[in-house]
Formats: structure tokens, C-alpha cells, sequence
């Protein structure tokens, strides 16, 4: 992936310049074992990670949320390579969806790199929840060790998966600021369901999936950076960390059930979607090919 073609976004900063006080301590007690279902889920978080641990019954996450004022000094972000593709990621991101909303008016998450834990409006989070997206304060948190535990866990490899991650998590920050979130939360109130393959939780995360695929069509329309083998690396991420794959891996058997991501399939599906189609039309992110998966009439996820 030819990703230094890309614009540097500014909106990438360390965890105390914004992000909110580092936490103490390290990655934390949970280990692949058991609950690699846990680790892996959140890659694409789009809730409270705290929810997600809670509904497969895995350990420490995101606590309460929190008003606590921030008394940390900004830190400076590192200058490295893997700072660097960050920026220019998210700086593509900005690039496409800022096209995508009427007069150019996208309103850009930050995104915070931090080490081992952070602390977000949605509550403290160590680095095993994954990368996750917080409504709460429009950021997207970012651990870039988890790059590689992609690699090392996943077997999912590949600069453009990366990408994807980074993509899918700016899917919900479009979610937060279109409305969607709202909805889903509006709709749990009511008693909505929101596990299972046909739950709004499985609908928001392909509809995310759907948004990340729009992005890749778009970015590589202005920039060609895509080589041989980025596509089906991105793909190989989607299916790695499809519910019916974590559970085989964590639990020896599939519960469609308790889907709250997608299967590998869905997952692999919406994201082709969106970039096949790129169907982010201009006025207010009419995008009608990912919405599909977010009405329940015609929804055929499989």
C-alpha cells in the first residue's frame, strides 16, 4: 500500500493532549486464551467497550463514565512510521467524507494514540479492549501495538487491513454524527434486539464495515495506492474477526444467537458493498447501498 501518498491529518493526538489522563499499568490480565473473543471483538468496537465485555462475559474494560478534568501535560507524539500512517489514514478519511457531506461540513474526529490504557468519556480502557470508538467525545482510541497483534493473533496482516480498522472506526464515528447511534440507542430503550444475526448491534457494525469499504473506493479513486494483495488483506481482517470465527477459536462452537459483530461472511460482504459501490452520494451521506443493512425490511445480511 503506497499509503504516503496520502495527506497528514492534524487531528491525531497523544492521550494527554486530549484523549484524557493515562491510566496506570499495562495491557492487564486477559490473555488470548479464553477470551481471544474479547481481545478481537473490539477490534471493531462501535459501544461502550465495557458493554461488549460485559455481554460475552469477559473481564475488565471501560469503566463509568467520567467528568474528571484532565491535570496530565500534553505529551508529543512520536515520530515514527507507524504515527505517520496513522496520519495519513485518517487524513484520507477526512479527505472522502468531508466530499460526502453538503458544503464539505464534516466534523472530523480526533483520533488518540495512547499506550497500554487511556481514559475517554466512555470510561478507562486498557489496550486489550482493542481499538474503540467513544460517542461520548467523537474520538477514536488507538493503541497501534495492537498492529501487531493483527499479525501475531489474527494471522491478518497487511498495511491496508490496518487501514480498515481505522476506517471502520471513523464508520461510526459517521454513525454518532448522522444519527444512526441515536437510533440504536433509542430503539435499545424500547426493548429492541440487539444480539443475534439479524440484532442492531450485527446491523451497525456491517453498516460501519459498509462505511469503511465507501472509504477505500473513494481513497483510491484520489490517491491509486492500493498494490496487489491489499484488497484480500483487508478481506483476510474482516473474516478473521467475524463472530462465528472468534467463537469457533474461543468457545469450540458457533452461537448465532449471541452474534453482536457480524459472521465473517456478513462482515466480508459489507464491506465489498461499499467499496464495489462507493456509494456516498453528496448530499448529506445519503448512502443508500450501506443503509440497506441498517432497515430491517429487505435485510438479507447473508
Amino acid at each position: 500500500m503506497l499509503w504516503k501518498r496520502g495527506r497528514r491529518s492534524d487531528n491525531v493526538v497523544g492521550a494527554d493532549a486530549g484523549g484524557g489522563p493515562r491510566m496506570p499499568g499495562g495491557r492487564g490480565g486477559m490473555g488470548i486464551g479464553g477470551l481471544l473473543i474479547v481481545v478481537v471483538v473490539a477490534l471493531f468496537l462501535g459501544k461502550n467497550p465495557a458493554e461488549l465485555l460485559s455481554l460475552l462475559g469477559g473481564g475488565a474494560g471501560p469503566t463509568t463514565q467520567s467528568d474528571a478534568p484532565i491535570d496530565a501535560a500534553p505529551q508529543a507524539l512520536p515520530e515514527n512510521e507507524e504515527t505517520d500512517f496513522v496520519r495519513a489514514i485518517l487524513g484520507s478519511t477526512e479527505d472522502v467524507w468531508s466530499k460526502a457531506f453538503e458544503g464539505g461540513r464534516y466534523p472530523a474526529p480526533k483520533l488518540v494514540l495512547f499506550s497500554d490504557s487511556v481514559s475517554s468519556a466512555c470510561g478507562s480502557a486498557t489496550s486489550s479492549v482493542g481499538p474503540f470508538y467513544c460517542s461520548g467525545d467523537q474520538r477514536v482510541y488507538l493503541d497501534t501495538a495492537f498492529f501487531n497483534d493483527m499479525t501475531r493473533q489474527l494471522n491478518a496482516p497487511g498495511e491496508f487491513a490496518r487501514a480498515y480498522v481505522i476506517a471502520h472506526e471513523v464508520g461510526h464515528h459517521i454513525q454518532n454524527v448522522t444519527g444512526v447511534m441515536q437510533r440504536t440507542a433509542k430503539l435499545r430503550a424500547q426493548g429492541e434486539e440487539m444480539e443475534g444475526a439479524d440484532g442492531l448491534s450485527v446491523r451497525q457494525e456491517l453498516q460501519a464495515d459498509c462505511y469503511a469499504g465507501v472509504w477505500a473506493n473513494h481513497a483510491q479513486r484520489q490517491l491509486q495506492w492500493l498494490e496487489a494483495g491489499d484488497v484480500e488483506s483487508a478481506l483476510n481482517a474482516a473474516t478473521a474477526i467475524g463472530d462465528d470465527r472468534l467463537q469457533q477459536q474461543s468457545r469450540g462452537q458457533v452461537v448465532p444467537d449471541s452474534f453482536t459483530h457480524g459472521s465473517s461472511a456478513q462482515r466480508v460482504r459489507w464491506f465489498r458493498i461499499g467499496m464495489e459501490s462507493g456509494d456516498a452520494a453528496a448530499t448529506r451521506l445519503r448512502c443508500n447501498g450501506c443503509n440497506r443493512n441498517w432497515r430491517r425490511e429487505g435485510f438479507n445480511p447473508r
